[in-house]
């Protein structure tokens, strides 16, 4: 598919300016028409997990079966990353977990619906809400999983490849750190220095499953999450 060049009018408009709460986010989320990928979605998927969470795992997109349930890493990858979460002594518990898209971009071939995905236009349309999640968050980790994930938060020319399992200092790593700099304190609109924290970058538990050698990809992926455990702990 070749990408997607026309404009999109992104999702700023659809973020309620005096939503208070991931929940409602996730509420207002439903209405998003950021970018032409609502069209053919079942729903918007947003993230999930606790306000409180230590910890936010960004991804790149819902697929087949995240957007028919709504719920984010529910599918094959997801499944796949819960048992990486395991084996790395992370508390599920502790987890936030979103993706850079909310809607399933694909290609239908017959009744099949074969992922496709995100371009640059689709990533930076959506970017207002991880923007707006993470005002409400107060992570001491952020893993990045993937290349999409990468793109949103750490810019174009960020590749995992060459830096992932390395811990970086966050926000001031990302493309934007002004972005993610100040977050509200109250419902009277004050706000306030979010704390210094720090990011990992891995690849997507999808590319584990795409990988010749399974094994391997996925001991990679667990000792970059066993990383961020530890950053987490310490």
């Amino acid at each position: 598919m070749a990408e997607q060049t026309d404009a999109a009018p992104g999702a700023q408009r659809f973020i309620p300016p005096d939503a208070d709460t991931i929940d409602e986010l996730r509420a207002a989320s439903g209405g998003c028409r950021g970018c032409e990928l609502y069209r053919d979605a079942t729903q918007t998927v947003f993230g999930r997990g606790d306000e409180s969470a230590r910890m936010v795992l960004v991804g790149e997109q819902p697929g087949d079966m995240e957007d028919q349930k709504g719920l984010p890493f529910v599918g094959p990858a997801g499944r796949l990353l819960r048992r990486a979460v395991d084996d790395a002594g992370l508390d599920p518990a502790a987890l936030y977990l979103t993706n850079a898209v909310k809607h399933f971009r694909f290609e239908a071939r017959g009744k099949r619906r074969i992922h496709q995905t995100p371009d640059r236009i689709h990533i930076e349309a959506c970017r207002p809400w991880l923007v707006a999640e993470f005002a409400r968050l107060d992570p001491a980790v952020v893993v990045v999983l993937g290349a999409t994930a990468a793109k949103a938060l750490l810019g174009p020319s960020f590749r995992v490849t060459r830096q992932r399992g390395e811990l970086l200092p966050w926000p001031a790593s990302a493309q934007h750190p002004e972005d993610f700099q100040r977050v509200p304190v109250d419902r009277a609109g004050a706000v306030a220095d979010a704390p210094p924290t720090r990011l990992l970058a891995t690849i997507h538990p999808s590319a584990v499953l795409r990988a010749d050698d399974q094994d391997a990809a996925y001991e990679g992926l667990v000792a970059d999450l066993t990383v961020a455990a530890r950053a987490l702990a310490g």
